[in-house]
């Protein structure tokens, strides 16, 4: 499956789908007693704890559904089951965080932001998506190279910074990284509204790290201190965050890696533990692959619920406004081509791909099972090369295509003549699917032309 939708999350699916069995059962009762939900609440335990999610967040999560699951205004409802979902559901939200937290900028540029964190967790990396973020928000941004201790880590930023478009203050003879931090502030104060830092990490906490990083915030005052904190470490990585947070005083958190394999109990664990919001989280490894976190839309997506809200952002970055109303046009019109038909399946990679946005949908069963349905890249150069092998009257009227075009559009494009049966028979489906959608008219009982 694609890494580069928003939110890819299979760290998230066990999860998803122990929950999932839980609600079912709940569902399937009409009434509800005391011993059900503590049954349930017993069930959800598990699927937490083996999601790696820290215990105290798990006990904090449990206590907040119980207070509200048992009661006679739940147990007595008509749809008793539903409640308790609702109710999970909520408490899963505030366990996330509640609410979106965005960047907090200074009434006083630059707005200067410090990334914290252990080696490995990908602070480097996320400083240069942070920069990459902030550009696309109108921001001119500079990233200063303070981590001394990784050899490679002053040029990755550099070469990071290059393809985000964004400056990189960066001294190579410095062995002194509060310096560093110093001059790059001074720096950005004429060139920038925003300075990101990059600090030395450890592959653990030890007290030299912490003196470090703890100099250069007394040096720079930073506005927001992140730390960046890797979803695949589980446990381990909550423990250093505590530690973090004991020397400096953290505005947020930065989640790397949510694209991952891991369980998911970093991302469920991190606010409760450390009591500071998740920022931020990294879906991928493309410099456009950080994303702001929004704790509703996630606990939805746990729970099968869809995201609709960010399917609907990611198609606003592929798509105008005025392309939108092209396409919505030619397929009404049933004038839809094959250039049409390569220009959907180019902007739907671009959104992360089918598997991604099915996870978005809500109310479609075995989610998890659909993840491998996706625009591979090779797929999309080889429909790409095949549609360019037409001539544009070809590309208009696919009927015309016979036997031999088929085999001069096959050479053309170095495919076989399968490939380009297989992609004609793909095209023909969609075309008649739109031209069953455009006989579709407004009528009685009907609302905006299709049926109800």
């Amino acid at each position: 499956m694609a890494a580069d939708g928003p939110y890819n999350e299979r760290m998230f699916e066990v999860l998803g789908e122990r929950l999932e069995g839980v609600f079912k059962r709940l569902r399937g009762k009409g009434r509800l007693t005391e011993k059900d939900v503590e049954a349930a609440l017993r069930e959800i335990r598990l699927a937490l704890l083996e999601a790696d999610v820290a215990l105290p967040a798990t006990k904090q999560f449990l206590a907040g559904v119980r207070a509200r699951a048992i009661g006679d205004d739940i147990l007595k409802s008509l749809t008793p089951g539903q409640q308790v979902i609702k109710i999970v559901h909520e408490e899963l939200i505030r366990i996330l965080g509640e609410k979106e937290s965005a960047i907090r900028f200074s009434s006083h540029p630059p707005t200067v932001i410090m990334l914290a964190g252990l080696q490995g967790s990908g602070k480097t990396t996320a400083a240069a998506k942070l920069g990459n973020h902030l550009k696309k928000k109108g921001r001119r941004v500079l990233l200063v190279a303070a981590d001394l201790e990784r050899p490679a880590a002053i040029k990755q930023l550099e070469v990071l910074g290059e393809q985000a478009g964004v400056g990189v203050h960066a001294d190579h003879e410095a062995k002194d990284p509060v310096v560093v931090a110093r001059d790059g502030i001074e720096r950005g104060k004429m060139q920038a509204d925003v300075v990101i830092v990059d600090t030395a990490g450890r592959l653990h906490v030890d007290e030299d790290m912490m003196d470090q990083v703890q100099r250069v915030h007394d040096v720079i005052s930073p506005d927001e201190v992140l730390f960046v904190l890797d979803a695949m470490t589980g446990q381990d990585a909550l423990l250093s965050a505590n530690a973090f947070s004991e020397r400096l005083p953290l505005t947020g958190i930065v989640l790397t890696k949510l694209d991952g394999d891991a369980r998911g109990g970093a991302a469920l664990s991190a606010v409760t533990v450390t009591k500071k919001p998740i920022k931020f989280a990294g879906v991928g490894e493309k410099l456009t692959d950080l994303e702001p976190f929004h704790p509703d839309r996630i606990a939805s997506r746990i729970l099968g619920m869809g995201d609709v809200l960010t399917l609907i952002e990611k198609a606003e970055e592929v798509v105008s406004k005025e392309d939108a109303e092209k396409q919505a046009k030619k397929i009404l019109e049933a004038s839809f081509t094959l250039e049409d038909f390569l220009d959907q399946m180019q902007q739907v990679r671009k959104m992360g791909g089918i598997g991604d946005m099915i996870k978005m949908l809500p109310g479609i069963p075995g989610v998890g099972k659909l993840s491998d349905v996706d625009v591979d890249e090779g797929d999309v150069k080889r429909i790409e090369a095949i549609i360019r092998s037409m001539t544009p009257q070809e590309r208009r009227d696919p009927r015309m295509i016979s036997g031999s075009r088929r085999s001069r559009i096959a050479r053309g494009s170095g495919t076989a003549v399968r490939d380009v049966n297989d992609l004609l028979k793909q095209f023909d489906a969609a075309r008649k699917m739109m031209k069953q959608m455009s006989r579709m008219k407004p009528g009685k009982g009907r609302k905006g032309g299709f049926p109800l």
